[in-house]
């Protein structure tokens, strides 16, 4: 029956079923791991650090568009809609703006909740400014070198993790490198070092 199906389908829908569910497996994973304390984007975060660089210089860090996680969050929104207004709107051109802003908006709506809950985690009762220095973590967005910039890292707390701004006065942190927290800036911002650069 499913072999019958699949072959039934045109070269088109064929694209789109194996985006939407390869987009659908990989949200799944992404969401049991974010639920049991590691962050998938962690691992695939754009790797391209110049790119990195150039947005965490312009932007919060924490609305950071070329995760992973949110191409995976644009397709799913996107492939789904597809599939399931296909029938219902005849004009392909509308169909494609429809799933697309579909795609937009749940990649903004994930987005506006990771951030909600970020800030609730990190009001919580710790001291950062007790608490971070001396802690080691990993960076989650590229660290600009020289205080040029802000990235991101995660560190662990008192057996919690917490993600938070960060700075480094050396050269640049790429996404995935170990560091160590040397004092907290502010509330949300750490000063950081790469952790392998203490290794002699």
């Amino acid at each position: 029956m499913i072999s019958a199906w699949w072959a039934g389908l045109s070269l088109a829908m064929k694209v789109l079923w194996g985006i939407t569910l390869t987009a659908s497996l990989i949200f799944v994973i992404q969401t049991i791991a974010t639920f049991i304390g590691a962050d998938a984007d962690t691992d695939f975060d754009i790797p391209d650090g110049d790119l990195d660089t150039g947005i965490t210089e312009s932007m919060d860090p924490g609305m950071n568009l070329l995760t992973f996680r949110n191409f995976v969050n644009f397709f799913l929104g996107f492939g789904w809609s597809a599939i399931l207004l296909k029938d219902s709107i005849q004009s392909k051109g509308v169909l494609l703006l429809v799933a697309i802003l579909i795609g937009v908006a749940l990649v903004a709506m994930v987005m506006y909740l990771f951030k909600l809950l970020n800030g609730m985690q990190q009001s919580g009762n710790i001291n950062i400014y007790r608490s971070a220095a001396g802690c080691q973590g990993t960076v989650y967005l590229t660290i600009p070198g020289e205080r040029k910039g802000e990235g991101k890292v995660q560190i662990s707390i008192n057996g919690a993790i917490r993600e938070y701004n960060a700075l480094t006065d050396g050269d640049e942190i790429k996404t995935g490198t170990p560091i160590k927290v040397l004092e907290a800036v502010n509330d949300s911002t750490l000063l950081v070092e790469e952790l392998t650069s203490l290794i002699i």
